[in-house]
Order: structure tokens, then C-alpha cells, then sequence
């Protein structure tokens, strides 16, 4: 009906809009959020060893951000370095601070550098000629328990979209094929749904970024 023309388009401009504005508005509403829960976790200390009077808001922040500096410079001390795998040890014996430690650490290990091909982005080729993106987690079980996995076969973790979730698979190397995308990327494009992103100046010339086209499998 041509009466109702104008009220698609002022739809479209509306969604256009929406869609525009709510990124940002999540963004800033998480950032706010975190550090929030850092000002008052972090405040709280501050205040403890100084007078009220003397405190200020944003000290928390201040203390958040020389506390996490001073434990990288000290991570790259051999006694350090002891003193928290001691503490890790101690965490990992506890059962439920375990699966929550364990899951965070690894779900943060995705976006780490790593010096071994471990966390290789692949697409996994399944029956019916269905193909998904995952994450090389691990090529060697020598020091799993028996039954893990069969020879030749490596451990992939394939994300979900749009939820913090996914499976673990256990493959043959044949299955894989290595993807030229880096982990960020990669995860990006999965918890997304593969949506095409809006902001196309971000990405380099000539392609995706990440792994050089001869990447290949490891053990």
C-alpha cells in the first residue's frame, strides 16, 4: 500500500538507528560496570589503610592498575613465579574454586600469546559436508588418561554463538583444515554468527589477519 511507504522507511531509519546505538550503549554500560566493581573492591583497600577523609574516588581504579603492573613485573621473577604456582596449587585443590579458576584461565588463554601452535584456528569438517571454526586446544595426550583419544587425533573446542559455551571434540588431524584468522578474530566471528562486521576500515588490506597461508597441523 503506498500510504505505508513512508512509515517502512522511518522503520529502517529507526532499526538503522537502534542497531547503531546499542553496541555503544552495551559497551559503555559493561565498561562502567567493571570498573565499578574494581573501584569498589579495590576502594575498599584503600580506605583501609588510609583515613576516610583522605580518600577519593577513582583511588580503587589507581590501586587496580598498580597492583596488576606489579604482578606482571614480578611474574618475571624465578620466586615469584614459585610463590604463585604454589598458590595456583593451593586453588586447585579446592573442588569448586578449581572448575571456576581452571575455566576462567583457559577461556583467558585464548586471547594470550602463545609460543607453541596450541589454540590454532581451524574449520572442522563434519558428515553432510558441514564445517565448523574452532580452536586447536591439544595435539599431544601423553599425559592424559588412556581412552581420551585415539592416535592421531587432536582436541578442538568449538565455540557457541552469541553464549558463553561450546564442546570439546576429539578429531582426526584429516578433519582440519587451518584457517588464516587470528583467535580474536576468529572468536569474534563465531559468538557473532558470522555477521558481517560494519566497521570494514578495521580490516587490512588483502584479506584476514593471522596465520601465514602455509600453516599447517602440529604435534
Amino acid at each position: 500500500m503506498p500510504s505505508s511507504s513512508p512509515w517502512r522507511k522511518l522503520g529502517r531509519i529507526f532499526l538503522t538507528g537502534l542497531l547503531t546505538v546499542l553496541p555503544l550503549v552495551a559497551t559503555v554500560y559493561f565498561t562502567v560496570w567493571l570498573l565499578n566493581i574494581l573501584e569498589r573492591f579495590f576502594g575498599k583497600q584503600v580506605m583501609f589503610l588510609l583515613p576516610d577523609e583522605w580518600y577519593r574516588t577513582g583511588m580503587g581504579l589507581v590501586l587496580a592498575i598498580v597492583v596488576v603492573f606489579a604482578v606482571g613485573v614480578l611474574m618475571n621473577g624465578l620466586v615469584f613465579r614459585r610463590l604463585f604456582g604454589w598458590a595456583e596449587w593451593v586453588l586447585l585443590e579446592i573442588p569448586l574454586v578449581r572448575s571456576v579458576y581452571t575455566a576462567l584461565r583457559d577461556l583467558l588463554g585464548l586471547f594470550a600469546h602463545h609460543k607453541e601452535p596450541a589454540l590454532q584456528v581451524v574449520s572442522v569438517t563434519l558428515p553432510g559436508n558441514v564445517r565448523l571454526l574452532g580452536f586447536v586446544t591439544r595435539t599431544d595426550f601423553a599425559d592424559a588418561p588412556p581412552g581420551i583419544a585415539q592416535p592421531g587425533e587432536v582436541a578442538v573446542y568449538l565455540p557457541m554463538s552469541y553464549q558463553l559455551g561450546g564442546y570439546t571434540v576429539f578429531v582426526p588431524k584429516s578433519a582440519l583444515t587451518p584457517v588464516e584468522m587470528s583467535r580474536e578474530d576468529a572468536m569474534k566471528f563465531i559468538l557473532t554468527a558470522g555477521l558481517k562486521s560494519t566497521s570494514p576500515a578495521t580490516e587490512p588490506p588483502g584479506g584476514i589477519r593471522g596465520q601465514s597461508p602455509n600453516s599447517r597441523i602440529t604435534n
